[in-house]
């Protein structure tokens, strides 16, 4: 059996984090894999600046900073920003995935090209700072926002008669003016179009965080993480004072 620990980005309620995890509906997993969803309980509010991806990453560290030690055989960040990947890849042996990476190598293996469906326009320079890090500038062939403000609570329920038909005209553009071979979701709140959007589109659609929970059971199925060369550990780690700046914030 394996325990995989899904951090959700935003300090959620319990309705808020079954919106997430239906996400789970939409891949198959070995019937012994558990997902267990986990809310941070301090961050930003979007993810539209640098001052956002600041909480961003405290929170998210700070919610799976102990995963290793619970009994979590992998953790999975439920965000493209891969807030906090980094930071908790240098203090756990365990894998720990995130979607935005992930997605877009993962869409090389697809096509030649990708490109990433954003929300709207304030989060497009998340997605090119990701891309950059990355070094996927020559692969991706486009990142475009459908334009309309995100609900991080609600996602896209109810609303799908007039979001999905815009999410798919955009996408559309990524293909035929941009030359995108493979399109990513920009973000796991739009899980709720995916199924749509594969139908409809000429080419694959990468849903991120489904996609990632898979990843996360390949990587423990082949006895795979990440490299202690890429991701040294911290000669003192600092645990305690992570989780007592939460607690006071909380």
């Amino acid at each position: 059996m394996s325990r995989i620990l899904v951090i959700n980005p935003f300090p959620l309620d319990e309705e808020g984090v079954a919106r997430r995890a239906a996400q789970g509906q939409h891949v198959e997993l070995d019937p012994s894999t558990e997902l267990v969803y986990r809310p941070v309980r301090v961050g930003s509010t979007s993810f539209m600046s640098h001052h956002d991806w600041l909480l961003a990453d405290i929170g998210i560290y700070e919610a799976a900073v102990d995963a290793e030690k619970e009994g979590f055989d992998a953790v999975v960040i439920d965000t493209m920003s891969d807030s906090g990947m980094a930071a908790l890849r240098s203090v756990l042996s365990i894998p720990v995935i995130g979607p935005g990476k992930a997605s877009m190598l993962y869409a090389l293996t697809l096509g030649n090209s990708f490109s990433v469906l954003a929300q709207w326009k304030p989060a497009l320079p998340r997605y090119k700072k990701v891309i950059r890090e990355y070094g996927l500038e020559r692969q991706c062939a486009s990142v475009r926002s459908f334009d309309i403000e995100p609900d991080f609570v609600n996602l896209t329920e109810g609303k799908e008669d007039t979001v999905f038909p815009r999410m798919l005209e955009t996408a559309m553009r990524c293909v035929e003016e941009d030359g995108a071979e493979v399109i990513c979701l920009g973000s796991t709140t739009m899980h709720l179009a995916a199924k749509y959007l594969a139908e409809h589109l000429p080419v694959p659609l990468i849903n991120p965080g489904p996609f990632s929970y898979k990843l996360a059971e390949t990587l423990l199925s082949l006895k795979l993480t990440h490299s202690r060369h890429a991701y040294p550990s911290p000669q003192v780690r600092k645990d305690e004072l992570v989780h007592a700046l939460v607690d006071a914030a909380v």
